[in-house]
């Protein structure tokens, strides 16, 4: 087995987005209804690593909240001020698709915060790996404002904590969340230090962002990758843009730490997604990244929870990532698996190859 962290705090599953639903804000002919991004995935998530025993076998991760200085890394001062403000008087919009109501920003901090604490724990060497499962989420965050679930971003502001306390420089961050990573992408644009991957369903959400052509500007032009799948992509294109861009890319950079944005709403069973991924895939993947820190950063890889609002399906995906980062005896079946693998459409098509063979060209600006 290895040493795998776990990073988790009940008090983040307490972050009300209010009765937004899948919109901005009810209203007019939009109904009241459970925010699409709510507790319910990460609870069951935990719920089965409890009831599986496979959450006795992780290294429990605890995360201080994350200090102003570590969040002026890469949000504005005016924005963490607004925040802050909005979240005291109870009820606020950092931006678009990203309500929130009393605590956000106290809760907002504990989920950087436990990112940061994730990081460092494997960069210290004090586990093998480690998830972080908290939430808001963080990808689309902004240095100027949140964005679609996210408050403040996550990954890029301990990124920079680790390499401001001397932890590491080069980094790899690998998103595979269904929407693209575009606070990260922004957060690292300029930056040849960090090369960023981003794997998505094509101009999904944010509108107009993620596209091949965004590729980094000065020094960090050629170490910003996006992967704009088309929809209905499935194990297939998954396992390709692995074996054909991802692995390469990473291969030609040589980082010191390999960090995951892991989302689930690739899943077939994802409401805002439209792929059709099984959680055996995210196994593979898994394993794939495992094999690439091993063979350029001596195994050290973080995975930071993201998106994914299956209630029924998120928790087996994560416990297959989980299986897969621990390598413990502990599985769980996945009771549609073999079912979804068996969907049409799960083989590599002409038009996703193409895409992927046109982004391979780009590999030869990474160095």
């Amino acid at each position: 087995m290895n040493k795998t962290g776990f990073a988790f705090h009940e008090h983040c599953l307490w972050h009300d987005t209010g009765p937004c639903s899948v919109f901005d804000a009810p209203g007019g002919f939009i109904q009241p209804g459970t925010a699409a991004e709510n507790p319910e995935t990460k609870r069951r998530f935990k719920n089965l690593l409890d009831v599986s025993g496979l959450s006795e076998l992780l290294t429990p991760i605890k995360g201080a909240l994350a200090e102003h200085d570590d969040l002026r890394r890469f949000h504005t001062p005016d924005y963490l001020q607004r925040l802050a403000t909005q979240s005291d008087q109870q009820f606020g919009e950092a931006g678009l698709c990203a309500p929130f109501r009393q605590d956000a920003f106290h809760i907002a901090r504990l989920s950087a915060g436990h990112t940061i604490a994730t990081l460092e724990s494997v960069l210290k060497g004090e586990v093998d790996n480690a998830y972080c499962l908290t939430r808001p989420p963080g990808h689309h965050a902004e240095s100027h404002q949140g964005n679609g679930f996210c408050l403040l971003g996550n990954i890029p502001i301990a990124i920079k904590a680790a390499q401001a306390k001397g932890l590491v420089n080069r980094v790899v961050v690998v998103d595979w969340d269904v929407h693209h990573g575009n606070g990260t992408q922004e957060a690292f644009y300029d930056n040849a230090d960090v090369l960023t991957i981003s794997i998505h369903h094509d101009n999904n959400y944010p509108i107009d962002s993620g596209a091949v052509h965004e590729r980094g500007d000065g020094p960090g032009f050629g170490y910003n990758l996006n992967v704009p799948l088309p929809a209905g992509s499935g194990i297939g294109a998954y396992k390709a843009t692995i074996e054909q861009i991802v692995e390469p890319a990473i291969k030609r950079f040589q980082p010191e730490l390999i960090v995951i944005a892991c989302g689930f709403d690739a899943s077939a069973m994802d409401p805002l997604g439209c792929m059709i991924l099984n959680a055996e895939t995210y196994h593979w993947m898994t394993k794939r990244m495992m094999q690439c820190a091993a063979d350029t950063c001596g195994g050290k890889l973080a995975m930071i929870h993201e998106g994914g609002y299956s209630e029924g399906y998120v928790p087996f995906c994560g416990h297959a990532v989980i299986e897969a980062l621990s390598n413990a005896a502990i599985h769980v079946p996945d009771p549609l698996g073999a079912d979804i693998a068996r969907w049409g459409q799960q083989s590599l098509q002409p038009h996703q190859q193409a895409l992927l063979s046109e982004i391979s060209l780009l590999l030869n600006d990474i160095h």
